[in-house]
């Protein structure tokens, strides 16, 4: 009699159980069901394997495996018996394994829903996550297989493998019989799984981005013989900024007898470097970029960041090259950056590493910047390091990140990153496609709550090389999702780095009143009327005169500060005439010191043609001289001693720069005092926050409604609501249904009555339809519902279009609606072209519309509008995340534009909007209950004074769409 054990493999090999995973300490892995093509591989594992973890694997000394052990552990049927394994460099690292079994704990077949589980983990990799990431997968697809539980026997000594079971969050019950410790728990995800493996999920994926940023030696592949070209320009920039690390330079064409290139040790190979190499940054033709990733990849490196162009945004043949770079570097482990990337910069004072093509450090600071095109990075740098022509002021950068083509590192790794980096203060992403909607609004929502995040959005076109998941969701929808998640949105970099200088400098605004005060009346009543358009509440503004001293600016700035009427402060300055103007740095001061004394309110400044006053105002971060003011050919403002030539680069020497030093910072002679220019004011004392200048009041305005609008959103964010219960919702009889209903096919817009029990079932009550094929039919329909009631033409072209006259209402006898009925079939045609129906009148209220769809990329979205032109031809709907929570749905009421139409506009009755509210939440309850409604839509609800009406409604359903932020760990696949 053939067994289990002996029986064919019963599936096809699962493919889609592959999957590669960030580890604990930020390496990768890929994890892989285990077949019979890995008897080699099992075997070499095994004999890494310390005595001691094979003794707590197999209770008893274990030394070797025998061949039936080899069988049994590389044959499997993929349903009852199933391996999967952990490998690095194609090498196994870490295996576990379930094989199902009866209540009698002997090895059985479905309807058996239990399995005993068992982990084996190399212990040189111990310690980095793999035995969790591994549960992961283990458990998901054991509930593709109908096991619903699992069962662990270990030994108590085994504490580690103890722990990986009791922290993954699931539902355990824990015994000790015959000194073995017996662990059983359920496999469906609760509140705490999830919230564990997310915490573990931020957790690698920041410490995989640091590995990055913050590595402890850096190899720069493709550096030319000559002077010029990319790879020699990183390499120079990287050495010019002050890297600390040990830096190489490699490239396979230099000279055997070559020892440095521009003072940096030179190799022909990354294998030839003596000493661990953290990251490489690779700027070779693409075609050699698999060799260098092989070497790199033998050596250890962690992380690479690929410059190197002629990937996916060249064309079909290049995203095949770009998806074999993904997998080969992850099969060494290492995190990549690019292709096609424009590289990385990290300002701290114990990393300054700028490993990009910018040509000089950026200033340090509190902002982390994320793009993924080049061309936006440069600008991104340019804006923040300039002085004048726009938004100036010395405000730095913590971290920048170019992604690229982001193939495998993407703004939510480095978001995970920014969460918890005590550098970075607020977040600025210039985001040209979002990959994974879903997961970024979870992330987005998490670091809002902690520091502000500023999105520029692209048109949601992706740019070719970007790899995207296709959503159905037009670009307003994504936006308003973004914003509810806490997003700061806005709509050009011009826009981001204004909003960004302001969250970075000062704090966020307690509420919308603002107070304007200056010395022109004119730009003061026009910052009046922009805080007006923005929704604030400005406060009449103060004219200073243009006789204002520095002293009057400072009274009339602590008044301000002082009055409790007031949230915030914008100030206009235009140049003054007179003896008694205050130069720039006089203003400067004199603002500044005004707003340290209440340092909870933000200050703002508009200038006009005030150059001087912008740079005062931020006050750079060194007190030395500027290099413009140092003597031409001196290094550090002294001349270079007699008979030293100058080794500059002539770009430093132009600048002022000095290699190893970020530019900018010069040495001070030992016990001198720092050199003041004319007009450059020393910089304020630690922690003293800055005023942020702008040039035209609608950029400081726009700012400042931004930060009053995030403001707020934090304040709601600390308490999000809840999602009510209601008694009588009957989530197993619609569940029944649905399943009925799916039975006749997948994909369907299911009957109008079917419609009616399946909403009736969440207590959305809708009220019937008759149809009416003949006058006679209709006037049966009317008796049976009682008069008075409405007449309408549902086909396609008229439906809910009462402005083309397809509807007839108030029709309050037989003789009314034969003659309406007679009307509309002489207008537009027989009765079978009209789809005439009959239905009972509804109280009269507000026509709205409420809508629900399961989005494949962003997930099940709640939207709600005004039905007709309102939503239609203006777009006006509000859209919410499900599940919705009861403020979601008060506040999504109350963010259309024609809101007021709901609430007594103009002397009209305001109607019952908590009757609304709730069907707002039954309707989430429904999609979020049953992800096999992929699409509903109420049109109308006609929202009375008292009580809500739904006239009309459609649902389709389908199998619900795979659900990756429930499911394990993975990576993006390529």
């Amino acid at each position: 009699m053939q067994t289990s054990a002996d029986r064919q493999d019963r599936h096809h090999y699962p493919a889609h159980w592959e999957a590669d995973v960030v580890l604990r300490d930020g390496g990768t892995a890929r994890i892989r069901p285990i077949t019979v093509d890995d008897a080699d591989r099992l075997v070499s594992f095994y004999e890494q394997v310390s005595d001691e973890s094979k003794y707590y694997r197999f209770f008893a000394p274990y030394p070797r495996l025998s061949a039936k052990d080899v069988h049994r552990f590389t044959h499997h049927d993929f349903v009852d018996r199933v391996g999967l394994a952990a490998t690095v460099g194609g090498e196994f690292i870490a295996t576990v394994r379930y094989d199902r079994i009866g209540t009698d704990g002997m090895p059985a077949s479905a309807p058996a829903d239990e399995a005993e589980v068992a982990f084996l983990v190399q212990d040189a990799h111990q310690g980095r996550g793999v035995a969790s990431a591994l549960l992961e997968h283990i458990a998901a697809v054991a509930r593709e297989r109908g096991i619903r539980r699992f069962a662990a026997e270990v030994l108590p000594a085994n504490n580690k493998m103890i722990k990986v079971f009791t922290d993954a969050g699931y539902t355990q019950k824990r015994s000790f019989e015959d000194g073995v410790v017996r662990l059983e728990f359920g496999l469906e995800p609760t509140d705490r799984s999830l919230a564990v493996q997310r915490a573990r999920e931020q957790r690698a994926e920041a410490r995989s981005v640091r590995r990055l940023l913050a590595p402890g030696s850096v190899a720069v592949v493709g550096v030319g013989r000559a002077p010029g070209g990319v790879g020699r320009s990183v390499l120079g920039n990287i050495r010019d900024a002050g890297y600390p690390g040990r830096l190489h330079a490699v490239n396979k064409a230099f000279p055997k007898d070559l020892e440095e290139v521009d003072g940096v040790p030179a190799y022909r190979s990354v294998r030839d470097i003596d000493g661990h190499v953290d990251l490489a940054v690779v700027a070779v033709p693409a075609e050699h970029v698999p060799a260098v990733v092989a070497e790199c990849g033998e050596h250890g490196v962690q992380g690479l960041v690929v410059l190197s162009a002629g990937y996916a945004e060249s064309g079909p043949e290049g995203r095949e090259r770009q998806r074999a770079l993904v997998r080969a570097a992850r099969a060494y482990g290492m995190r990549t950056i690019g292709p096609n990337a424009f590289g990385i910069v990290n300002t701290a004072p114990d990393v300054r590493l700028n490993a990009s093509l910018a040509p000089e450090m950026p200033r340090p600071g509190r902002i982390g910047l994320f793009a993924q095109s080049g061309a936006i990075g440069i600008a991104l740098l340019s804006r923040l390091h300039r002085r004048g022509g726009g938004v100036t002021g010395v405000t730095g950068v913590s971290t920048f990140v170019s992604a690229g083509n982001r193939a495998d590192v993407s703004g939510n790794d480095v978001l995970q990153y920014w969460y918890d980096d005590p550098e970075t203060d607020v977040a600025l992403m210039y985001l040209e496609s979002i990959g994974n909607p879903r997961k970024f609004t979870r992330l987005a929502r998490r670091t809002a709550a902690a520091k502000p995040l500023v999105v520029v959005q692209g048109t949601g076109t992706a740019p070719q090389g970007h790899t995207v998941r296709a959503t159905r969701l037009p670009y307003a929808t994504v936006s308003a999702l973004l914003r509810q998640a806490g997003v700061i949105r806005v709509d050009t970099i011009t826009e981001l780095v204004d909003a960004g200088l302001l969250l970075a400098r000062q704090p966020l605004p307690a509420g919308p009143r603002v107070a304007i005060l200056g010395n022109s009346e004119s730009l003061g009543v026009l910052t009046y009327d922009r805080c007006v358009a923005e929704g604030l509440r400005p406060a009449r503004p103060v004219d200073l005169t243009t006789g204002a001293t520095a002293e009057d600016f400072h009274r009339a700035l602590a008044a301000a500060l002082a009055d409790g009427t007031n949230d915030a402060v914008v100030v206009t300055a235009i140049p003054a005439i007179g003896e008694a103007s205050p130069g720039d740095a006089e203003l400067a001061e004199a603002l500044r010191s005004a707003a340290a004394a209440v340092p909870g309110k933000p200050v703002l400044v508009v200038h006009v043609e005030l150059g001087g006053l912008a740079e005062a105002l931020s006050a750079a971060a060194s007190t030395a001289p500027r290099a413009a003011d140092k003597a031409p050919g001196t290094e550090g403002g002294a001349p270079a001693p007699p008979g030293r030539e100058d080794t500059r680069r002539p770009a430093q020497r132009q600048s002022g720069t000095v290699p190893g030093r970020p530019p900018g910072v010069v040495p001070e002679p030992p016990g001198a005092a720092p050199e003041q220019s004319p007009g450059v004011v020393p910089s304020p004392p630690e922690g003293t926050r800055l005023i942020p200048a702008y040039p035209a009041a609608e950029r400081a305005v726009r700012a400042l409604s931004e930060a009053v609008r995030y403001a707020q959103w934090r304040r709601e964010a600390a308490d999000p609501g809840k999602v009510p219960e209601y008694d009588d919702i009957d989530e197993r009889g619609a569940a029944r249904l649905i399943q009925g209903l799916l039975e006749r096919g997948e994909g369907l817009t299911i009957s109008a009555a079917e419609t009616c029990e399946l909403l009736g079932k969440y207590g959305v009550p809708v009220r019937r339809a008759f149809p009416a094929p003949t006058p006679s039919g209709a006037a049966e329909a009317a008796r049976a519902l009682g008069y008075p009631v409405a007449l309408k033409a549902t086909a396609p072209h008229l439906r809910h279009r009462a402005d083309l006259g397809g509807v007839r209402l108030d029709l309050a006898d037989e003789e009314q609606l034969l003659r309406a009925y007679a009307e509309l079939t002489e207008l537009f045609g027989r009765p079978e072209e009209l789809r005439p129906v009959v239905q009972a009148m509804a109280p009269r209220g507000v026509d709205t519309v409420v809508r629900a769809v399961i989005d494949p990329a962003a997930g099940a979205v709640l939207s709600f509008g005004l039905a007709g032109a309102a939503s239609q031809l203006l777009g006006d709907m509000a859209h919410r995340l499900v599940p919705v929570t009861d403020r979601d749905a008060t506040s999504l009421v109350r963010s259309i534009r024609t809101a007021p139409l709901l609430f007594g506009w103009r002397g009209s009755t305001p109607v019952d909007t908590p009757a609304l509210e709730e069907l707002l939440l039954r309707v989430s309850r429904l999609v979020d209950d049953h992800p096999e409604v992929v699409a509903v839509t109420l049109e109308p609800v006609v929202v009375a004074p008292h009580g809500t009406s739904v006239l009309g409604a459609t649902v389709r359903l389908a199998p619900p769409p795979a659900r990756d932020d429930l499911g394990p760990r993975t990576m993006p696949a390529y």
